[in-house]
């Protein structure tokens, strides 16, 4: 009796594997390629500078401190850095926006109120020549991102921050700081 319920179990079990196996989403095969818009944010978001990479964390670190950055986490032996800053978001026209709806309906919609500007920077080190270790050559990686949250402390928007203006002022920053 027991052997009868156990082979049951067991059909049952692979039966009910089989069905959720044929009802899981399929991975498309293009998911991991890199889209066009993807390459040239990475480019924008990508230098090299011939130095150590201990060196260009260092200058990093200073100089994301200079421009109001707050270190969160840092691990020099993985080449990261982790920081943030607190900045308001409030708009006038958004408020003014804001009243003059909640005159005419009754009903205030939310406006935002402050922001996290979020900067994650990675470091590699490249080898140039395996025959003359002393020259150096470190890869760098910076990428800015935004939430802004509103006046009921919910977030209205995450987004990554795509100025090349912007990218390009840090790393000549970078540049002379080194």
């Amino acid at each position: 009796m027991r052997y009868k319920i156990m082979i049951q179990f067991i059909l049952l079990a692979a039966g009910l594997m089989l069905l959720l196996n044929n009802c899981a989403p399929q991975i498309p095969r293009d998911v991991l390629l890199l889209s066009p818009e993807g390459l040239s944010q990475r480019q924008l978001q990508s230098r090299q500078f011939d130095t150590d990479e201990q060196t260009l964390l260092s200058a990093s670190a200073a100089l994301l401190q200079d421009l109001g950055f707050m270190i969160e986490e840092s691990e020099p032996a993985y080449g990261l850095i982790f920081c943030s800053k607190h900045r308001d978001a409030t708009r006038t026209e958004q408020v003014i926006g804001a009243v003059a709806l909640g005159l005419l309906t009754g009903v205030v919609p939310p406006v935002d109120r402050d922001q996290w500007i979020r900067v994650s920077l990675v470091t590699q080190p490249i080898v140039v020549d395996a025959v003359v270790p002393s020259k150096c050559r470190t890869a760098v990686r910076v990428s800015f991102q935004r939430i802004v949250r509103n006046d009921r402390g919910l977030a209205s928007r995450r987004e990554s921050v795509v100025e090349p203006q912007m990218y390009r002022e840090f790393f000549d920053k970078l540049a002379q700081s080194l």
